[in-house]
């Protein structure tokens, strides 16, 4: 066999494959025993005829068909191999000669992963966040916790900013109701910032029983588009106030909380809480950053199939979301304040970056010989069998060995990225 490689445009590549006799006759023996158990000759079961008796009564077109069919697919991903180019769907061949017994020569084209130059990942020039947790962000926490154990009493007064109301409430746009504007017995904290401006300030001095009308303008960056800026008036019914009462925030407090003897431990506590979260999101923050880096310094393209891939995998995910929250994507991207075309122009500029993202992490994986053993990715498959134990589905793919790949796959890059930290500290 003889190849010749030609580049296309976009990371695709076509190449010429050229047989000889001997490759050929190599496929002609599995074409004529293929063929010798699909027909029927007397005296024969079927299934059971000698290829040389079958020859006989083989049509030689058919035999020279199919010669030619299995030579295709028994070389084809050879000559990808032996190039060094690994297509990323089944290539497409055209036979452009063939002389029965003699010589095939045939073209295959694909989209293939694109050869990347890696750029000095060592020296990438990020800089890791630092934790910076301060008073203000443990008193929020604090203010959180008090809240939860408030207490809730039924007042006749008017409502005030710090109070929950529960109010029935209709929004209308030019007089008719509009979808998601209505609720009833709906329970609201005032100050929350839940409603647009002026719903929450508006429902301030009112009393139980009282009926108004709030006359608001939607933000024009809101959204739903069908909203954003809109003029609306909220018919509003305030049925009940609720003083919302918090606990002190001191020992007490603190004691109620968990193990604490006094609000400084209790305070200590919510310190390297935050620290370890934070110490998290930048660490994650920080791998993203180095990838990016890398990718700029680096040559890759990104494959538009690979883009098409992600693009497939991103919708995938948002559908999801819109189910669980009772919609179609579209009326989800609708609410985001997103049509279909301006989601996919913005879908696609983010595949592909995580396509270059992915092609460069794996070439780093390969130069820096980084892989993972069979035993971490047994144990790997062994946890998420007792994380998906109630689901039969998900048990029965992880048998699949598709999967388990792309479990390995997965650890690599997460073995590549902690590679990645530690050159760039």
């Amino acid at each position: 066999m003889k190849t010749k490689v030609k580049k296309l445009p976009d990371a695709r590549v076509e190449i010429t494959i050229s047989l000889d006799t001997k490759d050929l006759k190599a496929a002609g023996e599995k074409a004529l025993e293929k063929l010798a158990k699909e027909i029927h000759v007397e005296g024969f079961r079927k299934g059971k005829v000698p290829t040389e008796v079958a020859k006989k009564f083989i049509p030689e077109n058919d035999l020279n068909a199919e010669t030619a069919d299995i030579a295709v697919r028994t070389t084809i991903i050879t000559a990808f191999a032996e190039n060094s180019k690994r297509p990323l769907v089944i290539p497409n061949a055209n036979i452009t000669k063939y002389v029965p017994g003699e010589m095939l020569e045939y073209t295959a084209t694909a989209d293939v992963l694109p050869e990347v130059k890696l750029g000095d990942y060592k020296k990438l020039g990020v800089k890791k966040p630092e934790v910076k947790i301060t008073e203000k962000d443990i008193d929020g926490v604090l203010e959180n916790l008090a809240s939860s154990f408030a207490e809730k009493k039924v007042t006749k007064r008017a409502a005030k900013l710090t109070d929950e109301v529960v109010i029935d409430f209709v929004g209308k746009k030019d007089g008719k109701a509009f979808e998601g504007g209505s609720a009833k017995d709906y329970k609201l904290a005032l100050g929350s910032k839940t409603f647009i401006p002026g719903f929450e300030e508006g429902i301030v001095g009112h009393e139980p029983g009282d009926k108004f009308n709030l006359e608001l303008t939607f933000p024009k960056d809101y959204g739903m588009k069908d909203l954003a800026g809109a003029k609306t008036v909220f018919e509003v019914l305030l049925k009940q106030v609720n003083e919302v009462v918090k606990p002190e925030i001191n020992d007490e407090l603190a004691k109620k909380c968990g193990p604490f003897d006094d609000l400084k431990a209790l305070k200590a506590d919510i310190k390297k809480n935050l620290e370890m979260q934070a110490e998290h999101q930048n660490l994650e923050k920080y791998k993203n950053d180095l990838v990016e880096a890398l990718v700029k310094k680096s040559t890759v393209t990104a494959p538009e199939i690979l883009i098409d891939d992600q693009m497939r995998m991103m919708r995938e995910d948002l559908n999801r979301n819109a189910e669980s929250m009772g919609m179609g994507f579209e009326q989800y991207l609708e609410r985001a304040g997103e049509t279909l075309e301006s989601w996919e122009k913005k879908a696609r500029e983010v595949a592909g970056e995580r396509v270059k993202g992915s092609l460069v992490l794996q070439n780093l994986a390969i130069a820096e010989k980084i892989t993972v053993s069979d035993d971490l990715v047994a144990a790997k498959i062994a946890e998420l069998k007792d994380v998906y134990k109630k689901s039969p589905e998900a048990l029965k793919s992880l048998k699949d060995p598709n999967v388990k790949m792309d479990i390995r796959n997965r650890m690599v890059i997460e073995k590549t990225l902690d590679y990645l930290v530690k050159v760039n500290k």
